[in-house]
């Protein structure tokens, strides 16, 4: 039965030497990490441990070095810096593959640091809205840490961690860390109404975060019966649940229901999953599987990238060979997930240009030692504010054709050239 102590009292528990994995997103445990932090000086070379951290990653900032030292499986805005000056490490994983690193024993957890909601009469407390690999940390430690937090909503699915499970509990009451969604940009308009027309009655939704997936949730609003099996929902979706365009009737496993590994959206949304049967959470080796994704019919993902060169080949997750910008999250599970879906797509969406315009984010080729996030032979759509790219199916010439038209007027006569240089024809 877990020991109810404080913050100061449960960090102590924390050794040299320890790997730590911290709940990924709205499940990092704020009161935790602080009480750690303020006890940096007592640790040598721990290891932290997470994907996309919302809070300022201070153990990962100058004057930490041995003390802390940071393995990323997702940079975030908290982590680039270190990871770019070299004082953090970046381990690549798809997201649903995550939890094997800590159930087969790659990344051996002895201390897991989560966010639960309080528990039920019978003792059981939920992860909420943050499933994902937490669930395997916490069933893999050596040792289990827990904030008991009331803002933490009860979620269904496969979500209850028992106080027996727990080793040390602290009730710390915060509110979660909330996504405020600004009014979406013309581009993002435009890129939002270009992935829509992609999407129609009945289909299965997956939706990263950011403008765009909230924009194209924007005009969805004709569409009827769709679901979602998605890694994570953000604010965008509310309105289509409330007026009932997303209702789950059409789906093939999952009937009527709902399934995601986390959120990362505002109070509206957590509340509207609280005690809520009709969503469901469960662990992201499930949610995320491939195999799984692809069991929905017309199951339809939609993500951004931060570049596409003329083969088809997406850069996701870094600006260049020495800066992470995040990781492959659950960008590559969805995209195969939709290639196994009876009637799937697969859509990858993002904005012409990047530097205020003056870079293309649609580029001849990429430089030597970028790495690349998914290959070409992966890719179904790329959509810009210009237009939609059809690849499935296309050959070299007509892939970079289908490009060029949707890149940024200003780049497509440098694009032009290199082409026919490729392909010895004019364009």
């Amino acid at each position: 039965m877990a020991q109810f102590v404080s913050a100061q009292e449960a960090v102590k528990h924390i050794k040299s030497g320890d790997r730590v994995v911290l709940a990924h997103s709205i499940g990092e445990p704020q009161a935790l990490v602080n009480a750690m932090m303020d006890n940096y000086k007592s640790y040598k070379d721990v290891e932290i441990c997470h994907m996309l951290a919302l809070g300022p990653c201070k153990y990962a900032q100058p004057g930490m070095e041995g003390h802390f030292r940071h393995n990323s499986l997702f940079a975030g805005p908290g982590s680039r810096q270190a990871l770019a000056e070299r004082r953090a490490d970046f381990t690549p994983v798809y997201f649903f593959e995550t939890p094997r690193l800590f159930k087969n024993g790659y990344l051996p957890v002895d201390v897991a640091m989560v966010t639960v909601s309080p528990p039920d009469e019978h003792g059981y407390c939920t992860l909420g809205v943050a499933v994902d690999y937490s669930k395997a940390a916490v069933d893999n430690a050596k040792i289990v840490i827990a904030q008991v937090n009331k803002y933490m909503p009860k979620t269904y699915g496969d979500t209850l961690v028992h106080l027996n499970d727990i080793d040390f509990a602290v009730e710390c009451d915060e509110p979660l860390f909330a996504l405020n969604s600004p009014a979406n940009t013309e581009i993002e308009d435009k890129i939002g109404a270009n992935c829509a027309s992609l999407i129609k009655d009945g289909d299965c939704l997956q939706l990263g975060i950011g403008g765009i997936p909230n924009a194209v949730l924007s005009y969805l609003g004709d569409k009827n019966d769709m679901g979602i099996h998605s890694e994570m929902l953000s604010n965008g979706v509310m309105d289509l649940l409330e007026k009932g365009n997303i209702n789950n009737s059409k789906k093939t496993i999952h009937l009527g229901k709902s399934i995601v590994t986390f959120l990362y959206a505002g109070e509206k949304l957590y509340n509207y999953v609280n005690n809520n049967p009709s969503v469901e959470f469960y662990p992201v080796d499930y949610v995320n599987n491939p195999c799984v994704v692809g069991q929905n019919d017309n199951l339809v993902s939609v993500n951004s990238a931060l570049s596409v060169d003329l083969w088809g080949q997406v850069v996701a997750d870094n600006v260049n060979e020495v800066r992470q910008y995040s990781g492959a999250g659950g960008f590559v599970d969805f995209v195969r997930g939709a290639s196994f879906s009876k009637g799937g797509r697969s859509i990858i969406a993002m904005p012409s240009t990047a530097a205020g315009g003056k870079a293309s984010r649609i580029v001849p080729e990429f430089e030597a030692g970028r790495p690349i996030t998914l290959s070409r032979f992966d890719v179904d759509y790329i959509v810009t504010e210009y237009g939609v790219a059809p690849l499935r199916g296309k050959n070299w010439r007509e892939r970079s054709r289908s490009l060029i038209e949707i890149a940024h007027p200003d780049f497509r006569d440098g694009m032009k050239e290199k082409y026919e240089k490729r392909f010895l024809e004019k364009y």
